[in-house]
């Protein structure tokens, strides 16, 4: 008997808030007469931590001090009728629909994004402008020889609300070199520890070329960037665990040089 079960939800783009009801329907489709005594529709948390070789000896020490982070899974039971026992088996979101034949559950996944509730107090932008040369360039041995450069710019806020993109400008007043990309690298910092010590870990999570080839000097090239939704959240700051957001502005030279000026950025939701 081939059966499947899909779930429809009212809201399109699958996202709420909290104390919002989630509602919608349950379609089965089954080509022949199916007996059941119920259907139910059950939701677990789940503790999914993902560690790189450098953390562990961290997480370890401030295990005990720290709640991780949950993740929500979707359970749908259809109890038959007849001598097939009873049971459940756990259903992650963001999968595609999945049928089981013979089978006392009939599963299907969908991604269903909870957002906290938002601030109501309101947020500065805290615009900034930068100039990149070869003098202010850190971490350089070799300043000497690198060429000549001067590139402006500006960030429209770096304390950011999380469903508006990002935005500002940059220029490239002059350049001794051919400039080979012009690039926004966003970035997701995530700190954990104790007193015993602390791990960082930074993951790229978004790369967008705004420039390509050697960019007309004086033209003002835009920076536009929408903040995805599965892999940023607000900024998050305890005593054990941050997770923080940077923006880096990278700059590739024909010459195989790399330039790099980093922003922190904050995130908001309002």
């Amino acid at each position: 008997m081939s059966v499947t079960l899909d779930i429809r939800l009212k809201r399109a783009n699958k996202v709420y808030h909290e104390g919002e009801v989630v509602a919608g329907v349950i379609v089965l489709v089954c080509k022949e007469t199916l007996q059941h005594h119920g259907i139910s529709l059950s939701m677990e948390g789940l503790v999914n931590l993902q560690l790189s070789s450098k953390s562990v000896g961290v997480f370890e020490a401030f295990y005990n001090s720290v709640k991780p982070i949950q993740l929500i899974s979707s359970n749908i039971e259809v109890a038959k009728a007849g001598k097939i026992p009873g049971g459940k088996t756990e259903i992650p979101f963001e999968f595609p629909l999945l049928a089981k034949t013979n089978k006392v559950l009939y599963e299907t996944y969908h991604g269903v994004f909870v957002n906290i509730q938002p601030q109501k107090a309101k947020v500065a932008p805290n615009p900034v402008t930068f100039t990149i040369t070869p003098d202010t360039l850190q971490n350089t041995r070799e300043r000497s020889s690198l060429p000549k450069f001067l590139i402006r710019g500006h960030l429209d806020a770096t304390n950011c609300v999380i469903s508006q993109p990002l935005t500002g400008e940059v220029v490239v007043e002059n350049s001794d070199v051919p400039i080979k990309s012009i690039e926004l690298q966003l970035v997701r910092v995530e700190t954990c520890g104790c007193a015993e010590g602390y791990a960082r870990d930074a993951t790229e999570i978004q790369n967008i070329q705004i420039g390509e080839g050697d960019v007309c000097h004086g033209l003002s090239i835009p920076i536009y960037m929408v903040f995805p939704r599965l892999f940023t959240c607000p900024t998050l700051e305890t005593t054990n665990f941050k997770v923080e957001f940077e923006v880096n502005i990278v700059i590739v030279l024909h010459d195989d040089h790399l330039i790099t000026e980093n922003f922190p950025l904050k995130l908001n939701r309002v």
